[in-house]
């Protein structure tokens, strides 16, 4: 690779890092400045003001905020994401068959949303304006309307409740069986793959219409190619650098955003843990879990900028 294009990608990962700190630093003063006291709600409200004070003193409380921010960044730094207060149990093992659960419910979900909005976006160019073009557009607008809970409780009523396919809790355990595991993120995953395919189509869709304006599209146009063929071998291969960077937000909201979903579903991963620990307000946890969603979030993005750096002919072959 060319030196202007390393510089880029060099630009791109010296600002997701600095982007990444200025986030834990707005995630550890979000949660300092929440109402209530810590010590009180572990304790209970018959605490009594000695056993509060020796709490505060145990937890760190006591000390000024930019100490407990360093003190909690250098922690993070070696591994360490501190101890949830509400169980004593190190955040940092509790996390990992959590954020298992969670990457696996969004592969599978991006297995199947993926593919698909593209070849739906394939589809409705090729027959732009067309019934099969507005059909597609008009399930996907209607698609992006509907809230992530209200689909999650759709699928629940007919798939778990009517029919009884899938269940309507989604249990998994460690060594489930591959096949009852499927079984048990089937509804969890399609909700998921509602919410972000209609997005990713309606942009591929925006995305190859706006390539099919250039020259060269019109030139192939001319030399007799059927109109799929132009799309597929000169307007698809041009429009792949938006395309990757939408498919990249949507993975992110994938990993990120199933919070509800999982909430929903009853599903053990990330955000059902977050959910769990925020009521009990267990800032520890939270404060850990915000970092590791926001450093998923950036990264990927980062991922994205660099696969568009490197699909651009223009920085791989500067004149």
């Amino acid at each position: 690779m060319s030196s202007p294009i390393l510089k880029l990608i060099a630009q791109r990962i010296a600002l997701g890092i600095l982007l990444l700190l200025a986030i834990s630093v707005l995630i550890f003063a979000g949660t300092q400045i929440l109402p209530g006291d810590v010590a009180q709600a572990i304790l209970g409200q018959s605490a009594t003001p000695e056993s509060l004070a020796n709490l505060r003193e145990q937890l760190g409380l006591n000390d000024p905020a930019y100490i407990r921010y360093f003190h909690w960044l250098g922690g993070v730094l070696t591994g360490d994401l501190g101890t949830a207060m509400s169980s004593g149990q190190d955040i940092a093992t509790s996390i990992k068959g959590r954020l298992w659960n969670t990457l696996f419910l969004a592969f599978w979900a991006a297995v199947v949303a993926v593919p698909l909005a593209i070849i739906l976006g394939l589809i409705a160019v090729r027959y732009r304006n067309g019934w099969v073009d507005k059909l597609i557009s008009g399930l996907a607008l209607a698609s992006t309307s509907f809230p992530e809970f209200f689909i999650g409780y759709l699928l629940v009523y007919f798939f778990a409740v009517k029919w009884q396919i899938f269940p309507a809790i989604s249990t998994v355990y460690d060594g489930m069986p591959f096949g009852e595991r499927m079984q048990a993120i089937a509804l969890p995953a399609t909700a998921l793959t509602l919410v972000v395919l209609a997005h990713m189509m309606r942009m591929t869709r925006a995305a190859i219409l706006n390539v099919m304006q250039s020259a060269y599209v019109e030139t192939a146009e001319l030399k007799g190619l059927s109109a799929f063929a132009v799309i597929r071998r000169h307007a698809f291969p041009n429009a792949i650098a938006p395309i990757i960077n939408v498919v990249m937000l949507n993975l992110a909201y994938l990993i990120v955003g199933v919070v509800v979903v999982e909430v929903i579903f009853v599903y053990p991963g990330m955000g059902q843990y977050l959910v769990d620990h925020v009521t009990k307000r267990d800032v520890p946890v939270v404060q850990a879990v915000g970092l590791i969603f926001a450093a998923v979030y950036i990264s990927l993005n980062i991922i994205a900028d660099i696969a568009a750096i490197v699909a651009n002919p223009r920085l791989r072959h500067p004149k």
